[in-house]
C-alpha cells in the first residue's frame, strides 16, 4: 500500500467482506467518499454535500473506523468534511444512550410477580397440577389426600410458580403454619454444612422435620448424594407419618429419575404424580397477555400472536420476551409492534433456530440505500425520495416476512390498508418496466437475507 488511496481500498473491501455491505449502499455513499489524506490518526474525506456526510456518519462510522484499524493497525480518527466547509472532527458518542437502554432493559427483565394462582395460567397443559395444587392448598393443617404431591415437567414450564403459590396461599389462609420451601440443592448444600462446620446435624433435623409442610423445588438434585438421600428420607418419613404436607418439583417422573434411591422412589411414587407439559398456542397466547397485565403493557393481539407463534416451549421465554418488550416500550415512546417483538425474540430463541429479519432491519436497509433516516419512512413526508424509499420498504416487508397487510400497515405510522396495497402494486408494476428499479429492489431483498443467515 503505497498511499492513502490505496489503504481506502483495502478498506472498502473490508466493508465488504466483513460488514455485508451491499453494492448499492457501497455504490451511493462509501464511493461517495473522496480520499484527501491521512494525517497521522486522521483520515480525513471530501464529499460533495452536508446530506451524503450525514448519512455515511450516521451509518458507517464504526465499519469505517474498525477496518481501519484491521488494516493500519491502529485507531483513526474519520473526518469527513464537504468543500465548503473547514475540517471537523465528528465523532458521535452513544455510550451514554446504549448504557441507559441496558439498564432500562435489566430492570424490567429482573422483575418478578407475585407467584400466586392468580397470575398462573391454566392450559390443558397444566390443569391437572393446578387442580392438585389447589387442593393441597386448601387444607394444608392436616395434610391433603394427595401426600406427597409430585410435580414433574421440564424446565420453564411454571412448576416453581404451583409450588410457591401454594406456599402464599397457605400463608394467607394461616399464618401461623411454619412452611419450609426449600431447593433440592440448597438442601443438600445446608446438610453438608451442616456435617462440616458443626459436626452436629440435631438443629437441621429440627428445622425440617418440625416443619407443617416440607416444598422442595428440584428435588432431583438429592439423587446420588448418598448422605442428603439418607437424611431427606428420614425427613421425609418423619413428616408423612405426622400428616404433614409433602409437595415436590422434579424436571422428570421419579422413575426416570437416575441414581435415585429405591426407597424414597417408592415413596414419591405412593403419592399423587402430576405433570406439565409445553403450553398449547392459545395457553401462551394467554400467558403473554396476562404478563403484559401484570406489567401494565398494552401489548396489540397481532403482536401476542407473533411472539407466540416463534416461543412455544418455554413460559420463562414469554414472560422475557413481555419484560423486554416493557423496557423497548419505555425507551422508544412508542407501543409495542411485531418491529419490536422480532427484536426481542432475536435474544431469546436457540442457537439453533434463525434469526427472524425484523421489519426494523428491512427499514434500515431501505434508508441507507435512499439515503432517508427510518423516522422519515414512517412519517408523513411526501417528498419524492422519502415516498419511493417507502414505497420500497412496504414492498420488501411484505416480500420477505409476508406479514398481515394490516400490520404492515402498523409498522409504518398507521397507514390503512388501501395504502399498503397501492405501495405494494405500484413497486410491482415499477420492477416490471423499470429494470433500474428491479434491480435496486433485488439487491436490497438479497442483501438482507444474507445478513439474515
Amino acid at each position: 500500500m503505497n498511499s492513502f488511496e490505496d489503504v481506502f481500498e483495502h478498506v472498502k473491501k473490508y466493508c465488504i467482506d466483513v460488514g455485508d455491505i451491499g453494492e448499492v449502499a457501497l455504490k451511493l455513499w462509501i464511493n461517495a467518499l473522496e480520499p484527501q489524506e491521512l494525517n497521522g490518526s486522521d483520515a480525513i474525506f471530501h464529499v460533495q454535500s452536508d446530506f451524503q456526510k450525514g448519512v455515511i456518519i450516521n451509518n458507517y462510522e464504526k465499519l469505517l473506523k474498525e477496518a481501519f484499524k484491521t488494516i493500519l493497525g491502529f485507531d483513526i480518527n474519520l473526518i469527513i468534511i464537504t468543500k465548503t466547509e473547514e475540517p471537523v472532527n465528528h465523532q458521535v458518542d452513544f455510550e451514554e444512550i446504549e448504557q441507559k437502554h441496558l439498564q432500562l432493559e435489566k430492570s424490567f427483565e429482573t422483575a418478578e410477580y407475585d407467584y400466586t394462582f392468580d397470575t398462573f395460567i391454566v392450559g390443558r397443559s397444566n390443569e391437572f397440577a393446578y387442580a392438585a395444587c389447589t387442593a393441597v392448598a386448601k387444607d394444608a393443617s392436616k395434610g391433603s389426600t394427595y401426600n406427597p404431591l409430585f410435580i414433574h415437567g421440564p424446565s420453564g414450564l411454571g412448576k416453581t410458580h404451583l409450588i410457591t403459590a401454594i406456599a402464599n396461599e397457605m400463608r394467607k389462609n394461616n399464618s401461623a403454619l411454619n412452611i419450609i420451601y426449600v431447593s433440592g440443592e440448597a438442601f443438600a448444600n445446608e446438610l453438608i454444612d451442616a456435617i462440616k462446620m458443626r459436626k452436629d446435624t440435631t438443629q437441621f433435623h429440627d428445622k425440617y422435620r418440625n416443619a407443617d409442610v416440607l416444598l422442595v423445588d428440584d428435588v432431583q438434585f438429592i439423587a446420588g448424594k448418598e448422605s442428603t438421600q439418607e437424611e431427606f428420607f428420614h425427613t421425609f418419613n418423619k413428616l408423612h407419618q405426622q400428616g404433614r404436607q409433602i409437595v415436590l418439583t422434579s424436571d422428570k417422573p421419579p422413575k426416570d429419575i437416575k441414581t435415585l434411591a429405591e426407597r424414597i422412589r417408592s415413596r414419591f411414587e405412593g403419592g399423587l404424580i402430576a405433570d406439565v407439559s409445553t403450553p398449547d398456542y392459545e395457553t401462551r397466547i394467554a400467558i403473554i397477555k396476562r404478563k403484559a397485565e401484570l406489567l401494565e403493557l398494552n401489548i396489540p393481539h397481532e403482536v401476542a400472536e407473533f411472539i407466540a407463534n416463534r416461543l412455544k416451549t418455554n413460559i420463562r421465554q414469554l414472560e422475557g420476551a413481555v419484560k423486554k418488550l416493557k423496557a423497548l416500550k419505555h425507551l422508544a415512546g412508542s407501543q409495542p409492534s411485531i418491529s419490536m417483538a422480532q427484536s426481542v425474540i432475536r435474544d431469546i430463541l436457540n442457537d439453533d433456530q434463525p434469526i427472524p429479519i425484523t421489519v426494523e432491519k428491512i427499514i434500515a436497509e431501505v434508508s441507507n440505500v435512499y439515503g432517508v433516516s427510518p423516522e422519515d419512512i414512517r412519517s408523513s413526508k411526501r417528498s419524492s425520495q422519502i415516498s419511493n424509499a417507502r414505497k420500497v420498504a412496504i414492498y420488501v416487508v411484505r416480500e420477505i416476512t409476508q406479514m398481515p397487510l394490516q400490520s404492515i400497515g402498523l409498522e409504518f405510522g398507521g397507514r390503512d390498508h388501501s395504502t399498503i396495497v397501492y405501495a405494494i402494486n405500484n413497486i410491482t408494476a415499477g420492477i416490471k418496466k423499470d429494470s433500474n428499479l428491479k434491480e435496486l429492489v433485488e439487491d436490497i431483498i438479497k442483501n438482507i437475507r444474507d445478513k439474515g443467515k
